[in-house]
């Protein structure tokens, strides 16, 4: 009788131990099978594209386009490949971000092994992981449509004006300096900053820089 085929897996980490030791630990169980790695963002689209793995494992921070812009071109490039995120970063924002942008699954990488291994099953089994540090206050805000990613107004429904005051904000323009680039008075700009906080669910000068560099309106 043929053995069961594995599940074909890329890992997408620049860190080189850390990739090395999720290879040695996925790479020992029976049903998986690491057929591909990047150290890059481009290099995770190449192997996305070349490969189609059935799952890749993707940090969000990487060298040479950042996880989330090969996240959403793998995802173009080959829609069968399940996106499970690997990552420190554990605000709501980032896990947001990366759920719209295609992620089946959303890990840290303070899990432990067993929690990895979870993870991956759960996701292979067409499901959505969150890991359990921030499955609690993600859920109420931000898994409440019918797919399991929030309705909450996003960069496409942003007015032009918004997303000129989201730029520069992001930028450390002061509420002053932005009125007089866009010849609007200081409440104005005020109103679109709450406005934007609101919509957007982030309450922190610092969050709408993130939001903003995630998106493409400034560089780090």
């Amino acid at each position: 009788m043929a053995p069961e085929p594995k599940h074909r897996l890329v890992i997408a980490e620049d860190h080189t131990i850390l990739r090395e030791g999720l290879k040695a630990l996925l790479a020992a169980r029976p049903e998986l099978e690491v057929v591909g790695e990047a150290t890059d963002g481009r290099e995770a689209v190449r192997c996305a594209e070349e490969l189609s793995p059935d799952l890749m494992l993707l940090d969000l921070s990487m060298p040479r386009s950042n996880g989330l812009e090969a996240l959403k071109e793998i995802k173009r490039l080959s829609p069968q490949t399940k996106v499970l995120v690997l990552t420190v970063h554990k605000t709501e924002d980032y896990v947001f971000t990366a759920l719209q942008a295609g992620a089946d699954g959303y890990a840290l990488k303070d899990s432990t092994s067993a929690e990895l291994i979870l993870a991956v099953r759960s996701v292979l089994n067409g499901e959505r992981y969150l890991s359990p540090a921030i499955a609690t206050t993600v859920v109420s805000g931000y898994l409440g449509s019918k797919d399991g990613v929030s309705l909450r107004p996003g960069f496409d429904d942003l007015s032009s004006r918004e997303r000129e005051v989201l730029k520069l904000i992001a930028e450390g323009y002061r509420t002053k300096d932005i009125a007089e680039y866009l010849c609007i008075s200081p409440k104005t700009v005020e109103k679109h900053r709450a406005n934007l906080m609101e919509r957007l669910n982030l309450h922190s000068v610092s969050s709408l820089t993130t939001y903003a560099i995630e998106k493409g309106l400034v560089t780090k």
